[in-house]
């Protein structure tokens, strides 16, 4: 018995991510969060509201879960690259303030303020797991295509938090993990705009994503806290 929260439970990995552990965990307790109410809820699954751009959303979401209850794994499933006002830019011409710091609220505030509130509940005498999506693009050591300037900036300083935050963790809950992941092209929403130009064997379901997430998870031990990991269990370079 544990408990599983998935913060982003409302988008297309989040909610794949949400039916692996209701599948694959039947003795977990389960608990969705997203701005809205997931149409695929599994039956099991308890739901509350969190909107990354809001930390009170994000800290009663947290208080919510009773004051001795101890968290198996939390996966921020979240991320932005594209949207009203924002699209991936091929120039830094395409540079805009309000664009960039939409970007960094979503990708990189947002999950950071989900680590503050939910990592003091992860457990103690046990292996937990602080798990959040970041991307490929991300990698500084891996950029050499440039463009999408503020996803590839926001993404990059999210695997800085991480790192940053598995020494904090490393100190408290010697046996937890904080982990950064990659998911690969997924058919989502996110990547809808993108799809064209991708082999199909590199387009992934988000029911396959989710169960290697969450199988590369499951095979990495305390020493890998702190790490950047790619769907297939591979480190991805910083």
């Amino acid at each position: 018995m544990g408990t599983s929260v998935v913060v982003g439970a409302g988008g297309g990995l989040g909610s794949a991510v949400l039916a692996r552990l209701a599948r694959d965990r039947p003795g977990d307790r389960l608990l969705a969060l997203s701005r809205r109410r997931p149409e695929a809820l599994p039956p099991r699954a308890d739901w509350a509201p969190l909107d990354l751009t809001d930390e009170a959303s994000i800290a009663a979401a947290a208080e919510g879960l009773g004051g001795g209850e101890e968290v198996d794994l939390v996966f921020v499933a979240t991320g932005q690259l594209h949207g009203p006002g924002l699209s991936p830019e091929k120039s830094w011409r395409s540079l805009d303030p309000g664009a960039l710091m939409a970007a960094f609220q979503v990708n990189t505030v947002g999950p950071a303020l989900v680590a503050k509130h939910f990592l003091p509940r992860l457990a103690r005498d046990r292996r937990a797991v602080f798990a959040a999506l970041s991307a490929r693009v991300g990698s500084i050591g891996d950029n050499r295509l440039g463009g999408w300037h503020g996803y590839r900036a926001s993404k990059a300083a999210l695997n800085q938090m991480i790192r940053t935050l598995a020494v904090e963790l490393a100190r408290q809950r010697p046996q937890a993990l904080c982990v950064a992941l990659h998911p690969g092209t997924v058919a989502t929403a996110l990547s809808a705009p993108f799809q064209g130009g991708v082999a199909q064997a590199k387009l992934f379901t988000p029911d396959f994503a989710a169960g290697r997430l969450l199988a590369v998870l499951d095979g990495l031990t305390p020493a890998d806290s702190g790490g950047f990991f790619a769907w297939d269990g591979a480190p991805v370079p910083w």
